[in-house]
């Protein structure tokens, strides 16, 4: 079997926009969770959240870039709502971290895997449509063809499909391997990695760049989630409001951001010269919900920790953390527990959501980034505002900073409707 291993990372986040800012900030026990910027927060039922502050779009957010690829890519920005941007611009950052340049491989040799929730669009966009529609200050459908229509830009859509990040990403690099695009919420992240694995796996690829983006800030997809799920509380300063496993969390917080990797063969890796961080070993898939919609949480989540231990051919007792999902609300938080306390037992538990909050699809790679940069310094970064623990989540929460003593970890997701996701990665070290 041709072995994957991890060669490059980038991200976008509430915690900074390189390797270094994120590790500072986990090591340090910095929240990134602030009063909203980019919302009007006294029309929404929370007020704080994890906003990528340091990401404005510009192309100075996209690295170090030959005079063409800056070119392509201020172009393109025209094309990219905020979550395809901050997808972009940490797939650029992966790239050069790898130091995968043109040339390494055959373009044919590179595939590009991606993650995202739906993504929505701005109300902006139809603005001017819909105000060419009024009548009387009430709006008239059937004008909407002629009048309303019209007034879009025409290229709108493509600032908002899912697949446009792996697309962007494979046209601006020219890398013409495999292609897909995973859309399943937070479980996206892992799942993209294990299809970037499968895919070198069978001799399709020799590299594949993995990533997803995702965002809960924004004017509409916020009001979503507020109506369907459980979000922490008002009143709460915001970084203490995301509390995973604690016994006082009151929900989950928002927040935005990207992850992305560079997944290669190992040989080919090692005869180039290029670092590797780690080797991906272990995944699995499962959706599990009752006949009304709602989801299993506990029973999602060990069958995935089953699955990945079982094609990664390894024992619970050979893992070192569990990097949980955290999302910081009562059921999400009690069934994972279950779930990781029946699979796994005592085992060291951490969670970077409760440093940022919920990212939507982008959280996973971010958080696997995190484990590795733990692995890295050989030191676990605990969980933070973890202050009463709750006999409901019978798990072995790290409170403190840990020194690392087995050099491997499982990275779990799981969506609001069942769907979990679950890599083991064993470290380099």
């Amino acid at each position: 079997m041709r072995r994957v291993v991890i060669t490059g990372m980038g991200l976008v986040s509430p915690l900074g926009n390189s390797l270094e800012a994120l590790w500072e900030s986990l090591a340090k026990g910095t929240s990134g969770v602030r009063e909203l910027q980019r919302l009007p927060s006294s029309e929404l039922p929370t007020a704080f959240g994890g906003e990528a502050r340091e990401f404005t779009g510009a192309i100075e957010d996209f690295g170090e870039l030959d005079k063409t690829l800056q070119r392509s890519i201020k172009k393109g920005l025209k094309l990219m709502c905020r979550e395809i941007q901050m997808g972009v611009a940490a797939a650029q950052l992966a790239i050069q971290h790898a130091g995968l340049a043109p040339g390494v491989y055959p373009p044919e040799r590179i595939g590009t895997m991606f993650g995202s929730d739906y993504i929505i669009s701005e109300p902006a966009e139809f603005c001017r449509g819909i105000k060419n529609c009024l009548a009387d200050g009430t709006f008239d459908f059937g004008r909407w063809g002629q009048d309303g229509l019209t007034q879009v830009e025409p290229l709108w859509l493509l600032k908002y499909l899912p697949n446009m990040p792996a697309s962007h990403v494979a046209i601006f690099n020219d890398f013409r391997g495999a292609s897909n695009s995973v859309t399943l919420r937070e479980a996206s992240s892992n799942l993209s990695v294990a299809e970037g694995v499968t895919t070198i796996r069978r001799d399709a690829a020799d590299a594949v760049v993995v990533g997803s983006t995702g965002s809960r800030i924004h004017p509409l997809r916020t009001i979503h989630v507020a109506l369907q799920e459980k979000l922490a509380e008002k009143g709460i300063e915001p970084a203490r409001a995301c509390r995973p496993f604690d016994a006082r969390r009151t929900g989950m917080v928002l927040g935005e951001g990207a992850g992305v990797m560079v997944l290669e063969e190992l040989e080919n890796a090692q005869n180039r010269g290029a670092r590797i961080w780690g080797e991906v070993v272990g995944y699995g898939s499962s959706t599990v919900a009752d006949h009304q919609g709602k989801a299993d949480y506990q029973r999602a989540l060990a069958n995935v920790i089953d699955m990945a231990l079982a094609t990664a051919q390894m024992g619970g007792a050979e893992l070192g953390h569990v990097h949980a999902h955290g999302l910081s609300t009562q059921d999400c938080d009690r069934g994972e527990a279950r779930a990781i306390r029946d699979t796994l037992g005592q085992i060291p538990v951490t969670a970077a959501k409760s440093y940022m909050g919920n990212l939507g699809a982008g959280s996973g790679m971010v958080e696997m980034i995190a484990s590795l940069l733990a692995l890295d310094r050989g030191e676990l970064f605990p969980i933070l505002n973890y202050e009463f623990p709750d006999p409901d989540c019978p798990i072995h929460v790290v409170r403190e900073r840990t020194q690392i003593r087995r050099n491997s970890f499982v990275n779990l997701n799981v969506s609001p409707q069942g769907q979990a996701s679950a890599i083991i990665v064993r470290g380099s070290r």
